[in-house]
């Protein structure tokens, strides 16, 4: 794994046994196996976005905190230039980019999403993490399963749900898509 992924492992490890909880009561917490708390902390196994923000959530910091091991410090606005969020490669079928990393007690995580086209017979992942998530199509045509539902959004579409519910997102027509996705 990378030398990024075993960084914020290291953070978080760091962060749980400040809070004094175990690996064991941190992963029956996150909803997760120990070997999996294990393997994440090891830097052995990527995090997913959604366990992140959760693991965030549940040790009280910024999520930009795990990412960087920077506490983020603007407190009035914080501007993002094109291309220069922070990358946060944290699950395979999607990249996303942070677009608000250095806004110190943000209520909500930015993120621009983009889904690369896949094999069809590849299943969608599906994942879910506490709160709400709104998403904006910017580009492409964009398939979002959610608790069994299937919706197609175009560019200029939005959607917003109970994030708490399994969901995965996929790309049609064999190109990319691109949305905004706002975690509350």
């Amino acid at each position: 794994m990378s030398e990024k992924i075993k960084e914020i492992g290291s953070r978080i490890h760091d962060l749980r046994e400040s809070s004094d909880i175990s690996a064991a009561q941190f992963g029956k917490i996150l909803g997760i196996s120990p070997e999996t708390y294990s393997d994440y902390e090891s830097g052995k196994q990527d995090i997913p976005a959604s366990v992140l923000f959760k693991i965030a959530q549940e040790l009280k910091v910024d999520m930009s905190l795990l990412l960087t091991g920077k506490e983020p410090h603007m407190n009035i606005y914080t501007v993002t230039r094109k291309d220069k969020g922070i990358n946060v490669e944290r699950h395979s079928d999607y990249s996303y980019q942070n677009l608000a990393p250095n806004f110190h007690h943000k209520k909500a995580e930015p993120f621009l999403v983009t889904v690369e086209p896949k094999l069809p017979e590849t299943p969608v992942s599906i994942n879910s993490h506490p709160g709400q998530e709104f998403d904006y199509v910017l580009e492409g045509t964009l398939k979002i399963t959610i608790h069994d539902h299937e919706i197609l959004l175009e560019a200029g579409d939005s959607i917003f749900f109970d994030s708490s519910y399994g969901h995965g997102m996929e790309s049609l027509n064999n190109k990319v898509a691109k949305f905004l996705a706002i975690i509350f």
